[in-house]
């Protein structure tokens, strides 16, 4: 069981403070989704329990199994996928797909099929259209083996089609994982059971 424990957790750039006095435990088993308005702070404290970003203020831990885990070995434990977040675009779809395997032990040999690109195997990276891109960034996140999924913003470019596809996916792996969405679109969230709003 995977846990990460937050404790007034507050985050500034330039002095100006982003969010302050943020608590919350999150458990394995449940999903939580950080809402609010644009530039509230989502995508920053979402970066800021994933390790990407330090706090500058307060403390984050991760327990694994009733054991603290090292901040510097929490990726171990993580999978993200953001709109932001670059893919190695020299690559073909198998090319990466092998790469992420070897990062990530990635164990779904029908990967290509789940995600609908059959068509596209031997395809550059660099020559997706921006909603398949986002879709390998989904797929590679939600299907590895380990206990933690960040998502921000994790729609963004994808049509009603594959939104449904995002959906039915996470619905397949949410009993297993500590998910944590970021996002202010409810059918990117519908399914978090905690919900916190940020101000």
């Amino acid at each position: 069981m995977l846990k990460i424990y937050a404790e007034n957790l507050g985050k500034k750039f330039n002095n100006e403070w982003i969010f302050r006095n943020f608590s919350f435990e999150f458990s394995q088993g449940t999903a939580t989704a950080i809402i609010g308005n644009n530039g509230s702070g989502k995508s920053t404290l979402l970066q800021v329990i994933s390790g990407i970003l330090p706090a500058s203020e307060g403390k984050i831990f991760y327990e694994w199994q009733g054991k603290k885990i090292l901040p510097d070995n929490f990726y171990q434990y993580l999978a993200w996928a953001s709109p932001y977040m670059e893919l190695i675009e020299e690559l073909t779809l198998t090319e990466m797909i092998l790469f992420h395997k070897q990062m990530k032990g990635l164990n779904t040999p029908n990967l290509i099929e789940i995600l609908r690109l059959e068509k596209s195997r031997n395809k550059y990276i660099k020559n997706f259209s921006s909603g398949m891109k986002q879709r390998l960034k989904l797929g590679l996140a939600i299907y590895s083996p380990v206990p933690a999924l960040l998502l921000d913003e994790p729609t963004t470019n994808l049509d009603q089609e594959n939104i449904a596809w995002y959906q039915a996916e996470m619905a397949k792996i949410l009993s297993e994982k500590l998910v944590i969405v970021a996002s202010n679109q409810a059918e990117e969230y519908h399914f978090c059971q905690a919900r916190i709003n940020l101000q």
